[in-house]
């Protein structure tokens, strides 16, 4: 990639890492019924954002600097990507955790990478169970479950 286009890139994805750890900060530690409060995942997944934005920064001035090979930005699979993104937080309540996250991961997969179905399936699914049932019986938080149409 660009190397400047990586560095700010950075830069901005660790403002907005650190805004969502300081916003984090003011929501509350507890839910009804839940012993994870909401402000667990958005503090987590900023820090996480901050530390790889570091991360990026510091890979964009260790890269050597005659690497001067111009690459084309996909846009369509960036379109396709950012589409599933918009229509997972949409249909999120609508569809439940399950369902919505092996949808997105599917999609995010099958864009990255054609072919390798079984792959993609089996990782999906690994992942969309896996988190729900860490967050829900183990943590005893609470995310959307299954429609009550589909039972």
């Amino acid at each position: 990639m660009n190397r400047n286009f990586d560095r700010y890139a950075g830069i901005v994805f660790f403002a907005i890492g650190t805004a969502f750890v300081i916003g984090s900060r003011s929501i509350s530690t507890s839910a009804y019924g839940s012993n994870v409060g909401a402000n667990v995942f958005p503090l987590v997944l900023g820090i996480l954002l901050a530390l790889l934005s570091i991360r990026l920064v510091y890979e964009t001035f260790r890269r050597e600097k005659t690497e001067k090979q111009k690459e084309n930005l996909d846009y369509k699979r960036f379109g396709i990507i950012f589409a599933a993104a918009v229509l997972y937080a949409y249909f999120l309540e609508d569809l439940g955790f399950v369902i919505s996250t092996f949808l997105f991961l599917m999609i995010g997969f099958q864009t990255m990478q054609r072919g390798r179905i079984w792959v993609s399936l089996i990782i999906s699914a690994a992942f969309s169970f896996g988190v729900y049932y860490l967050y829900v019986n183990v943590l005893d938080g609470s995310l959307p479950g299954f429609p009550a149409w589909l039972f």
